[in-house]
């Protein structure tokens, strides 16, 4: 069963979702998240699309399986999705409860999700079941910072954004590690919070 604490949080958020997450970040982070995707090759699963905000980023011609928690979130982005040059099934779907057949993906895709999965390791372990042998996945994330003053300061500021939003101090990159896979690059965009994460399940 889905998770529906977490399917009603998201789909509150919905209606105002491209105005708080559009503007400022989207706009910086656009380069990387390009650069990211541009490795989009195979039968790819895109995690997380909410509103669609990623899809102008995404290159052109791609056969893309997408998934959201949040009916709400979906809706909105359904103008993007008709106007990206390729292919996008989206569908509703519970990364906790994915109804692919094991081994069914050759890359897994996500941009800022962990910080809002309730139970990483486990959404994680979920992918690498679905990845094929040898298969990639791909993260663009912000997690918490292991240096003070901003480890305690994202800590404190979970406390009062998880109750509408993401988590500010996720270990994201420990906890691929922790359901299996092995990490082949992380690069830091922004000091040691935003990260693009390369991990590979085993061939």
């Amino acid at each position: 069963m889905a998770d529906l604490a977490t399917r009603k949080k998201w789909d509150k958020a919905a209606p105002t979702f491209d105005v708080m997450a559009a503007g400022g970040a989207e706009v910086r982070w656009k380069p990387y998240k390009q650069k990211l995707f541009s490795q989009m090759d195979g039968k790819i699963l895109f995690l997380a699309l909410g509103t669609g905000l990623d899809v102008p980023t995404f290159p052109p011609g791609k056969d893309i399986t997408a998934i959201d928690i949040s009916p709400n979130m979906l809706e909105r982005a359904k103008d993007r999705i008709a106007a990206y040059d390729g292919t996008i099934h989206a569908k509703v779907m519970d990364v906790h409860e994915m109804s692919f057949e094991p081994e069914s993906f050759d890359q897994v895709f996500t941009s800022c999700t962990f910080c809002s999965v309730p139970n990483p390791v486990k959404g994680l372990q979920a992918l690498y079941w679905v990845l094929k042998p040898g298969g990639k996945l791909f993260m663009f994330e912000h997690t918490g910072s292991a240096f003070y003053p901003f480890k305690p300061m994202m800590k404190l500021m979970s406390l009062l954004t998880e109750p509408i939003g993401p988590s500010m101090s996720r270990t994201t990159v420990k906890n691929v590690q922790a359901a299996g896979f092995k990490v082949t690059e992380v690069e830091n965009v922004f000091l040691d919070v935003v990260k693009i994460i390369k991990a590979e399940k085993s061939a």
